[in-house]
């Protein structure tokens, strides 16, 4: 049977057409979103940069795992699927129980999203019973790509930042006051922009202004988030780029707070193609 997996984030979607365990093609295009998208813009997406990937193959099911995908929301993404693909068998899921199906499979345990945005829920091994709500960049996304962003750029227009780092930043992105308020404020997609930041962040990670930063969105994402949760009893695991690129740091502030971390994974895929191994883990057809 070939089905076909998707894990979109807010900046980029990847595909994955995969056989019996076996991946026979993959493609990534644009974050899907229904909180940015309409249906109608999504599935225009869909029909300029991803049908014509996988035109050749007959996709028999679509799993689709996207954020922004609440109850609210997944008859959005499943109708532009619909209308795109030929087949009518499709399940569309949060981006959290991409990582619940990836990082825990059938058993308990907390799981976790430190990416553009941020996620977490505790799982029982077949549903969340627990979820504290991300809330988005503004409201929360504790740890995320874009609340280290915003924090960033607030910073550097508070003068927070060291006078190096916030010169350096302000002539590497060609950045004003101006244009700054632009792109959070006016622009369409401000967590893509504000998340933009973390290569710079990575980069100069070994200045305190910056480090801080870091370590103060993790210290926020465990108390406001992962703290809620039976977190003595599980291991926290974690996927994301953020996760997978600042785990040190991660190692570090969750060991000062006597929470043990599991598995750090940059992607959910590879545990979400063992999961369809399975076939109890499918949905009926």
């Amino acid at each position: 049977m070939k089905i076909l997996i998707a894990d979109s984030g807010a900046t980029k979607a990847d595909w994955y057409l995969v056989e019996n365990g076996e991946i026979l093609h993959f493609f990534s295009s644009k974050g899907i979103s229904p909180v940015f998208q309409s249906q109608q813009e999504i599935a225009e997406e869909l029909r300029e940069s991803v049908i014509q990937e996988f035109i050749k193959w007959e996709i028999e099911v679509i799993y689709f795992y996207g954020s922004g995908c609440t109850a609210e929301n997944i008859p959005t993404v499943w109708n532009a699927l619909n209308q795109s693909f030929v087949t009518d068998n499709i399940k569309v899921y949060s981006d959290i129980i991409a990582v619940a199906h990836s990082l825990c499979g059938n058993k308990a345990g907390i799981a976790c999203i430190l990416g553009t945005g941020s996620n977490s829920c505790e799982w029982n091994g077949k549903a969340i019973v627990k979820q504290i709500s991300p809330l988005g960049f503004i409201l929360g996304d504790e740890g995320s790509g874009a609340y280290m962003g915003k924090k960033l750029l607030g910073d550097a227009l508070k003068n927070r930042l060291s006078e190096r780092i916030k010169e350096k930043l302000l002539k590497e992105y060609e950045l004003t006051p101006g244009k700054i308020i632009d792109k959070v404020y006016r622009e369409p997609y401000p967590s893509r922009f504000l998340a933009s930041f973390s290569p710079f962040i990575k980069e100069n990670i070994l200045d305190d202004s910056i480090r801080s930063i870091v370590k103060e969105s993790f210290n926020q994402f465990f108390e406001r988030n992962v703290m809620q949760y039976n977190y003595n009893k599980y291991d926290v695991n974690f996927a994301g780029s953020i996760a997978w690129h600042y785990s040190e740091l991660l190692h570090e502030t969750a060991k000062n707070k006597e929470i043990n971390v599991g598995k750090i994974i940059k992607s959910p895929i590879d545990g979400l193609i063992e999961y369809y191994k399975s076939e109890k883990n499918h949905f009926s057809i």
